[in-house]
């Protein structure tokens, strides 16, 4: 069993269906995985859909179903904080909401599934 935290850009391949996202249901669809999502994520991929004109219950259905959701608290903002404050001295345009992927990927100790550049020497990240 591998435990997978996945950032908004795997959810948004996975929901368009691209090829990319055939990859990323490989791995969130076999149950002998575990998926997290961060809440963050979540904001982001109800923004995308909302931008796209697209309906954001598609993609809430499938993050409760496929995944379960990280909140955010105290300990997961101090520990994406500091990854935040580390990863921006490389990665000027480095994303909170990525520090908070990773944070949470650090707490559950599982690998990132992203095809985010932002995450490529990041030794936790598996790239779809």
């Amino acid at each position: 069993m591998s435990s997978f935290v996945l950032d908004a850009y795997a959810w948004i391949e996975y929901l368009d269906g691209t090829v990319k996202g055939e990859n990323v249901k490989k791995i969130i669809e076999n149950q002998e995985n575990k998926n997290y999502t961060c809440a963050v994520t979540v904001a982001e991929i109800v923004s995308k859909f909302i931008r796209r004109g697209k309906d954001v219950n598609v993609a809430l259905n499938a993050i409760r179903m496929l995944s379960k959701t990280i909140n955010i608290d105290i300990d997961l903002s101090e520990s994406a904080g500091r990854a935040y404050a580390e990863i921006r001295k490389k990665i000027k345009d480095f994303g909170l909401s990525d520090a908070y992927v990773l944070a949470v990927a650090r707490k559950v100790n599982a690998k990132i599934l992203t095809g985010d550049v932002h995450f490529k020497n990041i030794r936790e990240t598996v790239f779809v």
